[in-house]
């Protein structure tokens, strides 16, 4: 069967008559089962502030939907990816505007919790309600989260768990200036390979540091590493703004008037042994 290429719905830029003010909530839908797409389709035609601008049944298509239209909120299928979770950071990275409501056919705790800190506004299963569907689209377009009971549970406990952790008595530890800026480049979702790149280094001492680093902390993986540090503010307040980029060396150019700079080399696996 061939592929549905990425469509957009012929009313995508007509003016919006239903709430007065020329506004509604535009959508793309990406979803693997063209029946559903169509079904939400029609769920959204039956509402004043809510239009369906593309589709895909692709990640490939997600992609490309997501830099050829204007969209507020991407309906996003957690199937249509082979590692949702990589291809939802590649989404925001490419679209840090858009809002993703993740679509799941059977929840998932480690999923809904590693999604959420990703940058997720909504999970949703593919039983949901219209009518909670509609409601997750309003409030996600505003800004707002949207979690049901289940998730908020499950968000609640690994913050408790992780507070009670981090409360119980423990050494304080003092991080490296390297290890400080990798673990802020983990709390803003970057992949070692990422990681490695913006330090001047390679993935497998990203991979050495992070394993001093969950010893340190005594914390077990990305996830509880961002908690502790939303919960125990371990990172200096100057990295806020994003990490600091690779010190560099100064050096004279051939005819001596000036200088450039040029990245520091990266360090070697000594460093981290």
């Amino acid at each position: 069967m061939a592929s549905t290429p990425v469509t957009a719905r012929v009313d995508v830029e007509q003016p919006h008559q239903g709430d007065g003010n020329g506004q509604f909530i535009r959508v793309i839908v990406a979803d693997t089962q063209a029946i559903f797409r169509a079904g939400l389709r029609k769920i959204f035609a039956l509402e004043d502030d809510v239009r369906v601008v593309g589709q895909a049944e692709t990640l490939a298509q997600t992609l490309t939907a997501a830099k050829k239209f204007s969209a507020d909120v991407l309906l996003f299928e957690a199937a249509i990816a082979s590692n949702p979770i990589e291809a939802v950071s590649d989404l925001l990275r490419q679209n840090p505007a858009l809002r993703l409501v993740v679509v799941t056919t059977e929840p998932d705790q480690d999923l809904t919790l590693e999604l959420f800190r990703r940058g997720v506004h909504a999970i949703v299963s593919r039983e949901v309600e219209p009518e909670l569907l509609v409601d997750c689209l309003r409030k996600v377009s505003k800004g707002e989260p949207w979690l049901d009971g289940r998730a908020t549970q499950w968000v609640l406990e690994a913050y408790r768990t992780q507070g009670s952790r981090a409360g119980a008595p423990r050494p304080k530890v003092q991080l490296t200036p390297k290890e400080t800026l990798i673990v802020s480049c983990v709390t803003q979702g970057m992949k070692n390979k990422e990681i490695a790149t913006r330090v001047g280094t390679t993935e497998q001492v990203v991979k050495n540091y992070l394993r001093k680093v969950y010893d340190k902390l005594g914390v077990a993986d990305r996830l509880e590493l961002a908690l502790y540090c939303l919960n125990s503010r371990i990172l200096d307040s100057s990295i806020k703004d994003g990490p600091p980029k690779p010190p560099s060396i100064p050096i004279p150019p051939p005819n001596g008037n000036a200088t450039t700079a040029l990245p520091a080399p990266p360090p070697t696996p000594e460093e981290v042994s």
